[in-house]
């Protein structure tokens, strides 16, 4: 037997989010950007807020370093490499096309300038330096780099290289470089305000970061430009205002200059026009639950972790859930054992699930009492 109780929502992190996008559940003024494809993200929610485009493969151009730098970064945290260990500079990496940091075989470089020079000189030379520390080969290097891609669920991306140059078989998409971008800031928060930096000097040449709203808006902590004829002129961007935090995706724009001021536009947008609420801190008790066969008629459920719903401002009072769970519910229960599922909607459509999870541990009762209730349940 199933249970549903509807309530109006005051109440409540990562959300199972209903198959319909935001865009087609969430009201919104209109918003047009000279771009072939955008998406604005929050990143507590982990919604999409506006989007264009979202799933057409694209090429990343230089957005690609991001996965080169999060697997840079992971095997820093798995103490495979240091940020002070020194590197051997190849020949392929010296003669890197495109952009460059500039490092020369012969000429001491750490892991710590090389990421530097990935992130803010944005050098194809720093990226196969990293790939090849780390890999021993650039193509072994690109094998890791999908096989992390597929972990954080990003389906319609294939990397051939770690810098970025074009190819038939490297592709990604916006929604997949906003799950790159959550997962940065979210896994490495010690390395992510490498993001923030707007120049670097190595081998006595000074170079600025790309990303012009590192110097327009203050708010703006982050990442990473990028540009091949093909791709036309990308920006990843995230900013943070009033404990908040919006990733942008603009892709395919015709300029630095456009390129820079439709981000800037999605920004505003969602800050503007949205708000992210907590509804539930982790382990927050939600409601009981009739418990049988246990030592505790009643069970304490909540949520494993803070839950962040956005919605258009001022209109929370159109936001509602169900919890449904089923019956009867019998003992033992463990602690985070999922007990049943909270299902959110806005103004009649669904927007985000989330399980239901059991805040306490409740062993089975005496025989005296479990028969007691097996009685209860026969009847029923």
């Amino acid at each position: 037997m199933k249970y549903i109780l509807f309530c109006a929502l005051f109440f409540a992190s990562s959300f199972i989010f209903a198959k319909q996008s935001a865009d087609q559940i969430l009201p919104k003024p209109p918003l047009s950007l000279t771009a072939n494809s955008y998406l604005l993200t929050d990143f507590q929610s982990g919604q999409t807020l506006v989007g264009q485009n979202i799933h057409e493969r694209v090429e990343p151009a230089s957005l690609t370093k991001m996965m080169t730098a999060y697997i840079t970064f992971s095997a820093i945290k798995q103490k495979r490499i240091t940020l002070a260990q020194a590197v051997i500079v190849s020949e392929k990496a010296w003669h890197a096309q495109g952009s460059r940091m500039f490092i020369e075989p012969g000429k001491p470089v750490t892991v710590g300038e090389l990421v530097r020079g990935l992130i803010v000189q944005s050098g194809n030379d720093a990226s196969i330096a990293l790939a090849e520390t780390i890999a021993g080969s650039e193509e072994s290097f690109a094998k890791m780099m999908n096989k992390e891609a597929k972990r954080l669920g990003m389906k319609n991306t294939h990397f051939v290289n770690s810098s970025g140059l074009p190819h038939p078989e490297h592709y990604t998409t916006a929604h997949d470089l906003a799950l790159l971008v959550a997962a940065v800031i979210r896994n490495f928060p010690e390395h992510y305000p490498l993001y923030s930096l707007r120049e670097y000097t190595y081998n006595k040449i000074s170079q600025t970061n790309r990303n012009r709203l590192l110097w327009i808006d203050p708010n703006v902590d982050g990442l990473k430009t990028g540009y091949t004829k093909a791709a036309g002129y990308c920006l990843v961007t995230s900013a943070r205002r009033d404990k908040r935090r919006l990733i942008s995706i603009v892709l395919g724009t015709n300029s630095d200059k456009a390129r820079t001021a439709e981000s800037q536009r999605l920004l505003n947008y969602g800050f503007q026009f949205f708000s992210t609420i907590r509804l539930y801190k982790k382990e927050q008790e939600v409601t009981e639950i009739r418990l049988w066969r246990g030592e505790q008629e009643m069970l304490k459920t909540g949520f494993n972790r803070d839950l962040y719903l956005s919605l258009p401002r001022g209109k929370t009072d159109k936001l509602k859930a169900t919890l449904e769970y089923s019956q009867p519910l019998v003992a033992p229960i463990s602690i985070g054992q999922k007990v049943g599922m909270v299902k959110f909607s806005f103004d009649g459509k669904p927007v985000a699930r989330q399980p239901l999870v059991a805040l306490e541990t409740v062993d089975r009762s005496n025989f005296f009492s479990r028969a007691l209730d097996d009685l209860h349940l026969l009847f029923k």
